[in-house]
């Protein structure tokens, strides 16, 4: 679905924790070779309203790209899978998107003033892929259902 370009983890100072994507980010993307402006989406977790902001002002994100369905506070913060949410739900948009959505940014806060971030690149069978299989019907739902 994706080939994992490039991975940053950062520290910042522990009075400020949450703030780690706003260092992340643009570290993996420089060293995946980019630009910010070559970022089609990003998915950032929002640990906290105002991280989140700090983050997206401070990187001057355009909220067009970012957390385009609602991200954790709308989607849920699934405590040891983070990383997961984030992914799967940016691959989801990026294959929604088409092929003009090429790269993709994952970040997350780590608590202790951590950040992390990975840049993520479409992969080729991207659309060939299908999130669920077919299950035949078997109209058991009231007629009011369908």
């Amino acid at each position: 679905m994706c080939k994992c370009r490039t991975f940053a983890a950062v520290g910042v100072d522990t009075a400020v924790m949450g703030i780690g994507p706003a260092v992340a980010i643009p570290a993996a993307v420089k060293a995946a070779g980019l630009q910010m402006d070559d970022i089609d989406l990003f998915e950032i977790n929002e640990a906290f309203a105002s991280q989140y902001v700090y983050c997206c002002k401070k990187l001057e994100l355009d909220p067009a790209k970012v957390n385009v369905n609602g991200g954790a506070m709308a989607l849920g913060h699934p405590l040891g899978c983070t990383g997961a949410r984030c992914v799967s739900t940016l691959l989801n948009e990026m294959k929604r998107r088409g092929k003009d959505c090429r790269f993709g940014v994952i970040s997350m806060c780590i608590g202790s003033g951590m950040g992390a971030a990975a840049v993520l690149e479409r992969g080729d069978g991207v659309d060939e892929l299908t999130n669920a299989r077919g299950i035949p019907s078997h109209n058991w739902l009231s007629k009011d259902a369908m």
